[in-house]
């Protein structure tokens, strides 16, 4: 059974957003819209591309690690934040079963479909745990998670990077006012390597990120007739070096002007303009460490593949203010 924290209108949200993304001299669109069947069926393929290594990573980390994960936390109650599938979450639910404290699985996502089929598939496989899902946005609903005892918040495959810096400190803020002071917090993130590899991983050789990216304007097309052309339109991922972000632009061939007409709205490119659809934000120890103490966690285990390339974060709630005063400010 499902609970909505909120009505969620999807096409009033989308509409908003593109006006909001395209209506500009910087052109954006979130990221979120990537995902409808064809989107995700291209990031499935994403993930088991040679060059893409986050799932990789980050799963290796949880098949290793889950027992200690779950022996540190204790914890009850696993809340899953953008749960999706909740494919890499069993490694987790089955290590808290194993220590004998798993009582309940809360899935937490903004998609009611995908939603209610992982949520049956857990309630099957982890029975007799209670398992619940609820429906809302993880940017604006963190407030109405509920306060089940002993709670782990995991938020994994490094979601937080496609936040910015203002975009983390709030969503950090709010996962600390949610928590009690035996919760515990799993965060997934990407760490900062080589710009060639970070270049490779969102850029493959064999274009299926490209089609992915370029998929958001048939996303478009379908939902709001616009009339994009998406071969009119490269694939671009380019590091930040400034934000220690990658960011995915698609840029436009020609002159060009795109009519959306249920927004009765024209949006004119020229040659070489762009449009952002996504940042992905890689880290350092130190300077995530920074940001959760500015919201008052504090790192308590952090786990990393063998490679380095990917970390888990354990943190907890922290009541020492002078020592979250001075990781802010050795924040880089």
């Amino acid at each position: 059974m499902l609970t909505r924290l909120a009505e969620i209108d999807p096409a009033r949200t989308l509409a908003e957003d593109v006006r909001s993304g395209l209506g500009g001299a910087d052109k954006s669109l979130p990221s979120k819209y990537f995902y409808d069947a064809v989107g995700s069926e291209l990031f499935d393929r994403i993930t088991r591309l040679p060059e893409y290594y986050p799932t990789r990573a980050e799963r290796a980390i949880l098949e290793r690690r889950a027992d200690e994960i779950a022996a540190r936390s204790a914890a009850v109650t696993l809340v899953e934040i953008g749960s999706g599938t909740s494919e890499k979450t069993r490694l987790l639910l089955a290590a808290l079963r194993r220590a004998g404290s798993l009582r309940r699985f809360v899935a937490f996502d903004v998609d009611p479909t995908v939603l209610d089929q992982a949520t049956a598939a857990i309630a099957a496989e982890f029975a007799p745990i209670q398992v619940d899902g609820l429906v809302g946005d993880f940017e604006r609903h963190l407030d109405r998670l509920p306060a089940y005892p002993r709670r782990m918040v995991a938020f994994l495959g490094s979601t937080i990077g496609n936040l910015d810096r203002a975009g983390r400190a709030r969503f950090f803020g709010a996962i600390r006012d949610s928590m009690a002071d035996d919760d515990t917090f799993l965060l997934g993130a990407d760490l900062i390597k080589s710009v060639d590899r970070l270049h490779a991983a969102y850029d493959d050789a064999a274009g299926v990120t490209a089609a992915f990216n370029r998929n958001v304007l048939s996303v478009l097309n379908r939902e709001l007739g616009a009339t994009f052309d998406p071969a009119a339109f490269d694939h671009v991922a380019r590091w930040n070096a400034e934000q220690s972000w990658i960011e995915m632009r698609l840029r436009s061939r020609r002159r060009q002007c795109v009519h959306i007409a249920a927004l009765d709205m024209d949006v004119p490119f020229e040659p070489g303009e762009e449009i952002r659809t996504e940042i992905s934000a890689k880290f350092t120890r130190s300077g995530l460490g920074a940001e959760l103490a500015a919201a008052g966690l504090r790192i308590e285990s952090w786990w990393t593949d063998d490679d380095g390339d990917f970390a888990l974060t354990l943190a907890v709630p922290d009541t020492r203010p002078a020592d979250r005063s001075q990781a802010v400010a050795s924040a880089p």
